[in-house]
């Protein structure tokens, strides 16, 4: 329960946050993007941008909506520099990485659109659309969720992988927290960065890494010391271990069996001192998840690789347990992004540039986190037809937030009548903007690591 003094400290922490973005993170167009960023949590549903300037917290004419998001500047560094200050600073930290993508199926204007997958029907029956994919690098708040909060958003070019973007983003993210000794920072991350081109970007920074592993890989252990007179080149590979082939696994270095609340019984197998072959010097630890052991016919097992930092934390111990359980903390971002989607309209404006669709990206990545920090502060508003709350939603507190904004205030400052513009000059002809081809990695460009 909430007492006064708490209340006092999460309102005054809110405020300051708000501060920081204003004076720190916003560069241009300060005043316009903060109401920009408090109409979008007034209002109850996002049902197109300009609406947005209808909202009680926009005091601004419609057409400053549009100036705000395009001639507005955000400071990313400053802004990853404001929302470090309200990460925990020890214990097991969860941060995942994943993608999602900005369907722009119709934008003949846009440049550098590419074919991503989505879930749609635009393209190829329903898993390739056209659009921007973004590389997402987001916190878990609390495990079994919707509290994904995002760290770093960068849209991937046509030029780079999401692998190398991620792998930045990694790296970032160990810079940031270099001054958080008492942290294990973990990154749990899919499939497809399950491989020695993303792993070996981020091998030796303080974060450890958690990525899923095919079920057909094959991985070798530490090749055994030469012994003389032996000529030629050092071996640099030693015993098989296929995954599909339980003969080459041996006896594993840890074994880990447990009732999981959500999972049930739960079986995990762990492997130390694993490499691929085309990357010997690169080494991590293997864990085999079995899962619903207790069913006739199980699900098939899931493997994971562990990329551990330098140093441990003392006082934190790293077992098949914690790296499994760090994975499993990775799904937050799927109802994380659905709600920034579906509720804070990250993909409902159809604006002209990318450079724009940027710019709105991290507004609603702030909206998201204002509500994390008013959460402590709101009280439950329920409509008639849903339940109390005790732990909070995202949407449960956007919809509770109202009574807040009179504690809170604004800092931007009061719009300034500048009286009717011109308008466009009577007889210049206007120049139709260029269009662009979706651009398909792969052969149309030349990626970059």
């Amino acid at each position: 329960m909430s007492t006064p003094d708490t209340t006092r400290e999460n309102l005054t922490r809110l405020i300051a946050f708000r501060q920081a973005v204003y004076e720190r993170v916003f560069t241009a167009r300060r005043d316009a993007l903060f109401e920009v960023l408090d109409a979008l949590l007034a209002v109850e549903s996002v049902s197109s941008f300009a609406m947005l300037s209808q909202s009680e917290r926009f005091r601004r004419s419609w057409s400053s909506l549009y100036a705000a998001v395009e001639d507005g500047a955000i400071d990313q560094e400053a802004l990853q520099s404001v929302l470090a200050q309200q990460l925990p600073r020890q214990g097991v930290c969860i941060f995942p990485l994943d993608g999602s993508c900005w369907p722009r199926p119709r934008g003949r204007v846009l440049s550098d659109l590419q074919y991503v997958y989505q879930a749609s029907s635009d393209v190829n029956g329903g898993t390739v659309t056209v659009g921007y994919p973004y590389s997402l690098l987001e916190w878990c708040a609390e495990p079994h969720s919707s509290w994904s909060l995002a760290l770093d958003v960068r849209r991937v070019p046509s030029t780079q992988t999401a692998q190398a973007v991620g792998a930045a983003q990694v790296q970032a993210l160990a810079q940031l927290r270099s001054d958080c000794p008492e942290a294990l920072d973990i990154v749990p991350a899919d499939g497809k960065y399950g491989n020695a081109e993303f792993l070996r970007q981020v091998q030796g920074l303080r974060v450890g890494l958690v990525t899923r592993l095919r079920r057909d890989r094959v991985l070798y252990r530490p090749a055994p010391p030469a012994t003389p007179p032996r000529r030629g080149r050092p071996r640099k590979h030693g015993a098989r271990f296929a995954f599909k082939d339980p003969d080459t696994w041996r006896t594993p270095d840890e074994v880990c069996e447990f009732e999981d609340a959500y999972y049930g019984q739960v079986r995990l197998e762990r492997w130390n001192g694993l490499h691929e072959r085309k990357a010997s010097h690169l080494t991590y630890d293997v864990v085999r998840a079995s899962i619903h052991c207790e069913r006739a016919q199980p699900p098939q097992a899931v493997w994971f690789a562990w990329l551990a930092p330098p140093t441990i934390p003392s006082g934190i111990v790293v077992t098949a347990r914690t790296i499994w359980s760090a994975y499993g903390q990775r799904w937050p971002i799927e109802p994380g992004v659905r709600f920034r989607k579906e509720r804070l309209g990250w993909n409902l404006p159809r604006f002209q540039s990318a450079a724009t669709g940027d710019t709105w990206t991290l507004l609603v990545a702030v909206a998201h986190w204002m509500l994390f920090l008013a959460r402590p502060i709101v009280a439950d508003t329920p409509l008639p037809w849903q339940k109390p709350q005790q732990r909070l939603t995202p949407q449960r507190v956007r919809q509770s937030l109202k009574p807040i904004f009179l504690l809170i205030g604004s800092p931007a400052g009061a719009p300034k009548p500048r009286g009717k513009a011109p308008g466009w000059p009577t007889g210049t002809p206007r120049t139709p903007k260029e269009r662009f081809k979706v651009v398909k990695k792969g052969t149309t460009t030349a990626l970059t690591a």
